[in-house]
């Protein structure tokens, strides 16, 4: 019954069951383990008989609320359960004076670079929440300064974008075949001359109509380079970054067979980078922070984990990025919730100049 609004079904829930419900979900989030009904009657807030919460146990499993991992384990919520649990019976909690500071301080006295500010606040999302960390890099609109080519090896260029801002990119290149050291030199001169003081936007087009026309005096190994280099660097998601930090941690909750084939298909969701960067946009759709559970989205239908994302916004309150946590559906939704939150309200003020 995935298809049920929470709206309805949370209505036809009578207290009993809203109660049996709730005591499930919250000892399921702190343990991972399905919960039985012994266990209700001995340790929840309950006087019902173990014969009387089976019942109610039932009833909520046919309503989709509730699944059983095998016929003689307790019970656990279904995606549609932990969805209506978030949506109407989790209390989310505020974060106190001393967690917020130390999320400003940290993030503050990351660094100088843009860079060095998201990489801290992936790695403190992962570290609060024990989660993986996400942050999706603003759209690059500074114009350019310098720009230059290092060979790695036969194969492999490094790109090394400077901005006008201090900030530095440094993006890896496939290598023209048999491309000399100095047609690297070449292609960087060129792209300096022509990119300084623009953004890669605005002189994309004037760039390729050059070459087209054949006004670039640049021999094709160069050619090559420089129109890989604008394809590779312009337009949609490609001008942003994915950060990730903290994947170790995911592996923290594996306990079992089953635990680790859920943890691997979430390493290879996460490499899908450009799909992950789509989801975290669909922050842009709604005010605060957004929650993904399980097959929600069809990224995570195989994994069946949680994100929790929210976007950071400028002055104007015009959304600049997003960040956000990933992991097991069974993370701590009341403390991650405003801990995401708070930490895009300071990454958003931090970038646009208005912390000090």
């Amino acid at each position: 019954m995935a298809d049920m609004r929470p709206e309805s079904t949370l209505a036809a829930l009578d207290g009993r069951m809203r109660t049996i419900f709730r005591e499930i979900v919250e000892a399921y989030l702190r343990s991972g383990e399905p919960v039985g009904s012994r266990t209700l009657s001995q340790t929840g807030n309950l006087s019902l008989s173990p014969a009387s919460i089976r019942n109610t146990m039932s009833d909520l499993a046919q309503m989709g609320l509730l699944t059983a991992p095998h016929s003689s384990a307790g019970r656990m919520p279904t995606h549609a359960g932990l969805r209506l649990f978030v949506d109407g019976l989790l209390q989310v909690g505020q974060l106190t004076e001393d967690e917020r500071k130390a999320i400003e301080g940290k993030v503050t006295r990351s660094g100088r670079t843009q860079q060095d500010l998201l990489s801290e606040a992936s790695s403190l999302l992962s570290g609060l929440a024990g989660g993986a960390g996400l942050v999706v890099t603003p759209k690059r609109e500074a114009p350019l300064r310098h720009v230059e080519f290092v060979p790695l090896s036969p194969q492999e260029v490094l790109a090394v974008l400077v901005f006008e801002d201090g900030t530095v990119e440094n993006r890896l290149m496939r290598a023209p075949d048999g491309m000399p050291p100095v047609t690297l030199i070449e292609a960087g001169n060129y792209l300096s001359a022509r990119l300084k003081g623009r953004s890669l936007a605005e002189a994309r087009k004037a760039i390729e109509a050059e070459i087209a026309q054949r006004r670039s005096q640049l021999d094709s190994a160069a050619e090559d380079l420089v129109k890989q280099g604008l394809a590779d660097w312009s337009g949609g998601s490609a001008e942003r970054a994915l950060i990730v930090r903290g994947q170790a941690r995911l592996l923290e909750s594996v306990d079992a067979a089953g635990d680790l084939e859920r943890i691997r298909l979430l390493f290879e969701d996460i490499e899908r980078k450009e799909e992950l960067i789509t989801l975290l946009d669909k922050a842009r759709d709604g005010d605060g922070v957004r929650l993904f559970i399980g097959a929600e989205n069809p990224l995570f239908s195989l994994s069946g984990s949680s994100v929790i994302v929210a976007p950071y916004m400028n002055s104007d309150q015009e959304i600049i990025g997003a960040l956000g946590v990933i992991g097991p559906t069974r993370l701590n939704y009341a403390r991650v919730i405003p801990l995401v939150d708070y930490t895009a309200r300071v990454v958003g003020q931090i970038l646009d100049g208005t912390r000090s």
